[in-house]
């Protein structure tokens, strides 16, 4: 039997669910790389069997394959606390994340069944956000609200923390930047409470017990635009990461509003220059409203889809040669080139050339990039 991990898929087992785990945990393994071990090999049982040879392919002659004992401790520790692992294509799993590039294969999860409306609008902007941004953040999310509209954001203090509040009763989902236990700023405590208990979420990618760094934030910002179908920008600086958020949204085919501010309010010049750029003006939820009109399902560029077979299903095919290896490191460099152009210069099998990216990747020798690109790293 072969579980499909997209639309429509059962509950993975424990045993599979521990193994995901393990995976994506070990190192020099992201999304891309674990949906191609995955499709390639055909479970992660197999995947994590093959990462030694693959790295040591690749150059790197030892790899940190996540131990089984830890995995099994971090999920334990997700019972303990009350949250839970959801797989890439479960039902739980949010409906238009799945659609971004490179989409987690793991969330973990605290909360209710908010998570699985496919009407939500991200909300982000200023920290330091004066008192009418924040009455504006919440009159937007409260009227998105009464129209069935959930919100997303990052529980930060400001901007968030208004569209939050003011979106409790009518659903809201947070995005955290460290693990599902490590709540940031801790001062919104009450606020997550508040969250959980009407049945809305909070949601990370990151392991149990990881305190988020500074690099960690741009992560979470593109899952609060990849859960969305449109990012609503309000205050935001020139150097915000809001501006983050909108740049994802713009990656992922979501649609960018933005309320213009004073220009003479540093805080505005972010959604100020964003409205300039081709940003939606608006003012007000009917103007959100009105430009979502029709387009309930966005236009999404991706449907990542993961096979986990088993074992009795994987394909045999005929590992690529050294000649092959060496013409790839050849056609690659420092500077980013498309796989599809990759593929028709060498006229190898798709597979074969993606099976030498991966020993690369394994190796920490190749650094993907936006755009399905890929380059060598020196």
């Amino acid at each position: 039997m072969t579980a499909l991990i997209a639309h429509k898929t059962p509950s993975l087992s424990e045993a599979q669910r521990l193994a995901w785990l393990r995976l994506i945990r070990s190192e020099n393994v992201g999304p891309h790389t674990f949906r191609d071990l995955i499709n390639h090999f055909g479970s992660a049982d197999a995947a994590l069997a093959a990462l030694p040879e693959l790295s040591a392919r690749g150059g790197k002659r030892t790899i940190r394959v996540h131990p089984l004992h830890d995995a099994e401790a971090e999920m334990e520790a997700h019972g303990r606390f009350g949250a839970r692992l959801v797989a890439l294509g479960e039902a739980d799993y949010p409906p238009h994340l799945r659609h971004i590039d490179g989409p987690p294969p793991l969330l973990s999860v605290l909360g209710g069944a908010t998570l699985r409306e496919a009407r939500m609008i991200g909300m982000v902007g200023a920290r330091n956000a004066s008192l009418s941004g924040r009455k504006l953040a919440a009159q937007f999310s409260k009227d998105l609200g009464a129209q069935g509209f959930g919100i997303v954001s990052g529980l930060a203090r400001g901007i968030d923390a208004a569209a939050h509040e003011a979106s409790i009763l009518t659903g809201t989902v947070a995005v955290f930047a460290g693990g599902i236990d490590v709540l940031y700023p801790p001062e919104h405590e009450r606020l997550l409470a508040a969250i959980l208990h009407e049945g809305g979420n909070a949601i990370t990618e990151m392991p149990f017990g990881w305190k988020p760094r500074g690099r960690d934030f741009p992560r979470r910002n593109r899952l609060i635009s990849g859960l969305s179908l449109g990012v609503v920008v309000i205050e935001a600086a020139k150097k915000s990461g809001s501006l983050h958020t909108a740049r994802f949204a713009l990656e992922q085919n979501r649609e960018i509003f933005a309320v213009p501010g004073s220009p003479l309010d540093p805080r505005s010049e972010g959604a100020n220059h964003l409205i300039r750029q081709g940003a939606t003006l608006v003012t007000c939820a009917e103007d959100i409203l009105e430009s979502l009109a029709g387009r309930i399902e966005p236009d999404l560029p991706f449907d990542q889809d993961i096979r986990e077979d088993d074992a009795s299903d994987c394909h045999s095919y005929k590992e690529p040669d050294d000649t092959l290896r060496t013409a790839v490191l050849s056609a690659l460099g420092p500077t980013p080139t498309d796989l599809d152009e990759l593929i028709r210069f060498l006229g190898a099998p798709v597979r074969s050339v993606h099976v030498i990216l991966l020993e690369l990747e394994l190796a920490g020798r190749l650094e993907r990039h936006r755009g399905n690109t890929v380059s060598l790293l020196y």
